[in-house]
């Protein structure tokens, strides 16, 4: 999910499972009694702790992503989850930053911050960097 706030700034977030230092904006799978908005809406809470946000945009696609064998060695679990086919929701956040809070129950950052949109495909995994390029594509008129 992109998240924006009223600066045009995206909330990314520091994964804890993975040590490469990178940063990711919130994401999260889809349960089998879910769709997709529903899903996204539970993964907010879920990942940041709140839902004070209104959705903007739906994408229109499904972007798929592999995780490499290399980094799939050094995640808790292991080739489970090979890779992700993601569909991206766009938000306005409505709340303050004090309503955000990365140390959920089941915590997947270490830290967040909000980031310019001209470093965010540089700050991610290597193997996520064309998803985040297509997404920012679709979502350039939101960014402005």
């Amino acid at each position: 999910m992109m998240i924006l706030n009223s600066n045009k700034e995206i909330l990314v977030g520091r994964r804890l499972d993975h040590p490469s230092g990178y940063w990711q904006m919130p994401q999260g799978g889809i349960d089998d009694d879910e769709n997709p908005k529903e899903a996204v809406w539970r993964e907010m809470s879920e990942e940041i702790g709140t839902n004070k946000a209104e959705l903007i945009k739906i994408s229109n696609q499904w972007i798929n992503y592999d995780i490499p064998p290399e980094t799939l060695k050094t995640l808790p679990w292991g080739h489970q989850y090979i890779g992700q086919t993601q569909k991206w929701f766009a938000f306005n956040f409505l709340g303050k930053d004090s309503d955000i809070n990365v140390g959920t129950d089941s915590p997947e950052f270490s830290e967040w911050k909000w980031s310019g949109m001209d470093s965010i495909v540089d700050s991610i995994v290597p193997f996520k960097r064309d998803v985040y390029s297509k997404i920012l594509e679709e979502f350039k008129d939101l960014l402005k």
